[in-house]
């Protein structure tokens, strides 16, 4: 059931040849550097993450502040997480450009701003642009490059080092929460939103600790993982054959023109060495011109990876499997979002407040998530077990719970399912290693950025869509159904692709042999 790279039928060069030679790892890659970028992607998820999923403190400030519906002040907040992973295709673009330390940087200066213009609002309309659009950018901007730094640094334990990192989402929640709490009792919602823009700067210090790693230890580490799913995929019953047709994402235009762009600066430093006794002022001009040369070869390279990746010959959309990835994140992350909304409604419809008020049920979620996160992380690094499997596990598992809840009314089998709810949805680690391992490592940003973007609509338009039918209804029942049966849907299609491309070969080896 797991589908590999090569299953994919993603081809990256010469991996062969490379890996016929004995290869020296760098120490950073699964040690040393790499778990301060661990850290790094910790306190981004701290203080992104956690800061959103603690958005109902200030919710509650701007209801009263503004006296508009809640269904108006309810999008501040839907945009903000919305957006933040909407952008990442196009973060994914300034990651091919700049790289992820520069766009951390940048976007942790602009999330900052976006938390301190909001302070200064008078109205919900402007909190849609400065909180909605601006911060939920920034955080867009950080919070990609912290997943993608993450995958570039691990081999060996992939899904540890994401579990780890992605366990700041838990432990944000409840600190951002009694942080926002605090201040805006004691400074009142203006003074806090200001207090927690000039907290966000230190995102702009996760993304100074984000050092890229040198192309040549990002193909010593494609070599590894080359060889090691190419071990893994012999004791699976995937043909490698299976899926060539789907498309092939080569290197070789990209070393032409990289060749083409070396001639053209070593063309320039020729000129500027043998120009050393000219003068000062044409010295400097052609410092310039190598300088902006530079930039523009590098942009354009950038945008061609970028642009190859979405919509060229050989595109990520050429991939099956990952489109049926994308359909089923389209219907995911709105079936982890509805309980956090809607929870404390059902709660107070069942009469069980005071036992909630004692260990609110969104508190077991967020407990059990981070638990949920490491220990699935653990299973998925083991040799012996399959990343994709205990994927597809954990994503039966929590469908699942989602149909079965509105089923418990009482507040011991709300808890039960809720814990289950919160320790499945830690599959949400393992994410960028399938995605990774879907398309390799050099096409994660691209590939990871549409995938959260899919989770962003996703969280964007669910929690509304299962107001609407409480609307209709007056039960928040069949909104747990319809989003349950949705995400079934999704999980289907990625059964079913695997399914189909494994019956392929032999459709083709039979219309051979009649040949």
């Amino acid at each position: 059931m797991y589908a590999s790279r090569e299953d994919i039928g993603y081809d990256f060069g010469d991996d062969s040849k490379v890996g016929s030679k004995p290869v020296k790892p760098n120490p950073n890659i699964d040690g040393g550097w790499a778990w301060m970028i661990v850290f790094s992607s910790f306190l981004v998820h701290i203080l992104i993450m956690g800061s959103q999923m603690a958005l109902g403190v200030l919710n509650m400030e701007w209801l009263e502040e503004f006296n508009q519906s809640r269904g108006l002040t309810a999008w501040v907040s839907s945009l903000s997480m919305g957006i933040t992973l909407i952008v990442g295709p196009f973060i994914g673009l300034f990651i091919s450009m700049c790289g992820c330390r520069l766009t951390a940087i940048i976007g942790g200066i602009l999330n900052a701003l976006g938390w301190i213009l909001s302070a200064y609002a008078s109205n919900v309309h402007y909190l849609f642009l400065t909180f909605g659009v601006t911060a939920g950018i920034g955080s867009g901007m950080v919070y990609l490059p912290a997943v993608v730094m993450v995958g570039q640094y691990f081999q060996k334990r992939r899904a540890l080092a994401q579990g780890l990192s992605t366990t700041g989402t838990g432990f944000g929640a409840f600190l951002m929460t009694a942080l926002l709490k605090y201040l805006c009792t004691e400074f009142g919602w203006r003074n806090a939103m200001f207090i927690q823009g000039a907290i966000s700067l230190n995102l702009c210090v996760c993304g100074a600790l984000m050092r890229p790693l040198s192309p040549k230890d990002l193909s010593e580490k494609s070599v590894v993982r080359s060889n090691s799913e190419d071990n893994r995929a012999k004791a699976l019953s995937h043909s490698t054959e299976t899926v060539k047709s789907n498309g092939v994402l080569g290197d070789e235009p990209e070393k032409k023109e990289e060749a083409t762009n070396e001639d053209v600066l070593e063309s320039i430093q020729h000129i500027e060495i043998g120009g050393n006794s000219g003068s000062g002022r044409n010295m400097y001009g052609l410092r310039m011109f190598k300088t902006v040369s530079q930039m523009t070869l590098t942009v354009r390279k950038g945008f061609a990876l970028w642009y190859s990746s979405y919509f060229g010959a050989a595109s990520l959309f050429t991939n099956r499997v990952f489109v049926a990835f994308i359909i089923w994140a389209l219907f995911a992350y709105s079936s982890f979002v509805i309980p956090f909304i809607h929870l404390p409604e059902i709660v107070k419809q069942y009469n069980l407040s005071r036992q909630d008020n004692v260990f609110p049920l969104t508190s077991i979620i967020a407990i059990v998530h981070i638990f949920g996160k490491v220990i699935l992380g653990i299973i998925s690094d083991l040799p012996c077990i399959s990343t994709w499997n205990v994927f597809l596990m954990a994503n039966f598992t929590l469908v699942t719970c989602i149909l079965t809840l509105p089923l418990m009314q009482t507040y011991v089998g709300l808890a039960v399912v809720c814990a289950l709810i919160g320790f499945s949805s830690g599959y949400f680690s393992l994410m960028p290693v399938v995605t990774e391992d879907l398309v390799g490592t050099k096409h994660l940003a691209n590939a990871y950025g549409i995938i959260i973007c899919a989770n962003g609509i996703s969280a964007l338009f669910g929690p509304p869509f299962a107001g609407w039918i409480y609307d209709i209804t007056q039960k928040y029942d069949f909104s747990f159904y319809i989003a349950g049966l949705l995400y079934m849907v999704g999980i289907i299609f990625l059964l079913i692709q695997p399914c189909i491309q494994k019956k392929q070969p032999r459709q083709k080896s039979t219309e051979e042999a009649q040949v």
